[in-house]
């Protein structure tokens, strides 16, 4: 049992060609993202991916657009970031919806973040006053209202937190939207092909060498996620980004099991409810290098975390299980902007890709198109990792 898969599309590879104005290294979300935004602007676009679109991290994800409930100490750098990209979904899933032909199931309910037992709440609480300190949006609930949101939830949840602006979408949907609406504008999408090295005229990236030839481009993107920081691509050049794995399994819901309306966080996983009844649970957290193996562990740890919230998965069937890499930086923060004349970083989202898209998409394509950083982007550039950035005064 695999993960899920969305709507069919009858798509297959394209072909590599010699020339475009940007080549894209990766296609998962952000890559995609990226491409797509760029070929709307008129730009000859080609994607060009190790696997299938989405291998990586990006089908293997809950679709959680969390900018409060993933807050955390330490992220107040991140946060505006985050709160802009939330803003910015409404009109990406509007566009993309558009182009594609394909709903991708944005869901609006909000994020409830739950504490099970006195000895949560107090952890809870530190949470809602970081919340509230940075101003996201967050309401504080007894644990009667958060049952009466959530009836199947179990008379142990003692208080919880209510994020109205924390939705959601269906990964496996808004990547199938991707591939149909980056080849409506225009763009290609080369699978199953292999970058191999990039060229250089000087100082100046000028394209790339893949296991089906080369593609000459005026703009580089690296997108390729937990495999950016991988060595020989760019020998005089190290990214700080290592793969953080991460096991999850998709539960069908049933009348006899009860349901979930909202994204319910614990302190152990997280479940987020799709359209098409299944119950997404995840993720453990584990520093394995690129170990795609699940394991018994993993499995139940996501099954017990979930029944100690919700006691109706025990009446659910198991209809998948899986496991990602998370693209993760040093510090848990994207890396965004040029890191070499011609050559641009889209990398290191960690496990904010899906609500970081639109951003990233937007921060990208000012750079390559008008030659601008989005100010809300500037503190994530690859030189906030060099020893001079970290010295204090």
């Amino acid at each position: 049992m695999g993960r899920r898969s969305g709507p069919a599309t009858s798509e297959g590879t394209d072909r590599l060609p010699e020339r475009a104005d940007v080549a894209v290294i990766g296609a998962g979300l952000i890559g995609l993202s990226v491409a797509w935004r760029l070929a709307r602007a008129g730009l000859a676009v080609a994607v060009v991916e190790r696997g299938r679109a989405g291998d990586g991290a990006s089908l293997a994800a809950t679709g959680m657009l969390a900018a409060a409930a993933e807050h955390e100490p330490g992220g107040e750098g991140l946060s505006p970031l985050c709160v802009e990209s939330q803003r910015l979904w409404h009109p990406f899933r509007d566009e993309l919806e558009a182009e594609s032909g394909l709903a991708i199931d944005y869901r609006r309910e909000g994020t409830l973040v739950i504490a099970l037992g006195r000895d949560e709440v107090e952890r809870l609480r530190f949470r809602h006053e970081l919340q509230r300190r940075d101003g996201l949006a967050a309401e504080w609930l007894s644990g009667p209202a958060v049952r009466a949101r959530e009836p199947g939830l179990r008379p142990t949840v003692t208080a919880g937190l209510f994020c109205p602006d924390d939705h959601q979408v269906d990964p496996a949907r808004v990547m199938a939207a991707l591939r149909r609406a980056l080849r409506a504008a225009g763009g290609r999408l080369v699978e199953e092909t292999t970058v191999t090295a990039l060229t250089r005229e000087g100082g100046r990236i000028t394209g790339i060498e893949t296991s089906a030839g080369a593609l000459r481009a005026g703009t580089t993107v690296l997108a390729s996620g937990a495999w950016a920081g991988e060595g020989g691509l760019i020998p005089d050049l190290a990214l700080p980004v290592r793969p953080l794995k991460g096991q999850s399994m998709a539960l069908q819901m049933t009348p006899r099991s009860g349901h979930l309306s909202h994204v319910v966080w614990t302190e152990q996983v997280h479940m987020a409810p799709k359209a098409d009844g299944t119950l997404i649970v995840g993720a453990t957290v584990e520093e394995t290098g690129f170990d795609p193996h699940l394991t018994a562990g993993g499995l139940y740890a996501l099954l017990e975390g979930a029944r100690r919230a919700l006691p109706g998965v025990e009446e659910m069937r198991v209809a998948g299980v899986w496991s990602g890499f998370r693209p993760t930086s040093d510090d848990d923060a994207p890396i965004l902007g040029e890191a070499r004349p011609g050559l641009v970083l889209a990398a290191g989202h960690h496990r904010n890709g899906y609500l970081l898209a639109p951003v990233t998409a937007e921060a990208v394509a000012a750079l390559i198109l008008r030659g601008e950083t989005l100010p809300v982007a500037a503190p994530f550039g690859l030189a906030r990792f060099t020893p001079s950035s970290r010295e204090t005064p």
